[in-house]
């Protein structure tokens, strides 16, 4: 990843956070002819395995990818966090040189590491129970894996392989207007907020935050 280092993030807390928060992740590939291929899935991180953490997920087991995963051995995620179109017109520096473009605003984490494939039932029906209960936890009403029939839950185990990813290397890059001069950050938030949006708060956060503005 091009990697500017005013934008780098090496915090690992702050890393996690991210691919806690947009565990939506891009699991990339390439094979012996050197063809890419990409499937975006829900990754589990565990923090406690590993140096830099843990990441566990399922494909279909009608999905190619897994078997290009055992054949490599290796792969890389990508987890996007909050985005943001960033229009010239927000900026100072437009009114006083003109000398500006637009661009957009981002964080974004990319993982990598050696994989290991995961055939086995119990490993399964573990995996994903974690895995809902992460994401049902805090709903009113929370639905887990035994709530549905046994005999269902085995069928669709048979149907999915899983992995898990040691994570080796991390890299975060948080391109929130940190480059601008302030009166040009103070006009992005003023821009942002006036356009309003969840993704939009997100960025106002982040441009406060590394831009000196909190």
């Amino acid at each position: 990843m091009y990697q500017p280092p005013l934008f780098r993030e090496e915090r690992l807390e702050v890393l996690h956070g991210l691919m806690r928060a947009h565990p939506f992740g891009l699991i990339i590939s390439a094979g012996s002819d050197g063809e890419p291929v990409a499937n975006a899935i829900p990754l589990l991180l565990d923090s406690s395995t590993g140096e830099k953490g843990m990441l566990r997920g399922h494909l279909a087991r009608a999905n190619p990818h897994w078997k290009l995963l055992a054949e490599t051995g290796k792969a890389l995620i990508v987890f996007q966090g909050p985005y943001s179109y960033v229009t010239p017109s927000w900026y100072e520096t437009k009114k006083e040189t003109g000398k500006v473009v637009p661009t957009w605003n981002y964080a974004i984490v990319q993982a990598r590491g050696a994989v290991k494939i995961h055939e086995d039932a119990g490993w399964l029906r573990a995996h994903v129970g974690a895995l809902t209960d992460s994401h049902e936890a805090g709903r009113a009403d929370p639905w887990a894996v035994s709530d549905a029939p046994e005999s269902f839950i085995d069928s669709q185990l048979k149907g999915i392989v899983g992995f898990e990813i040691e994570i080796s290397s991390l890299e975060g890059k948080w391109k929130v207007s940190q480059n601008r001069p302030v009166p040009d950050r103070v006009g992005v938030v003023e821009g942002l907020v006036a356009d309003g949006g969840d993704g939009n708060a997100e960025m106002v956060k982040l441009v406060r935050e590394y831009g000196g503005l909190s």
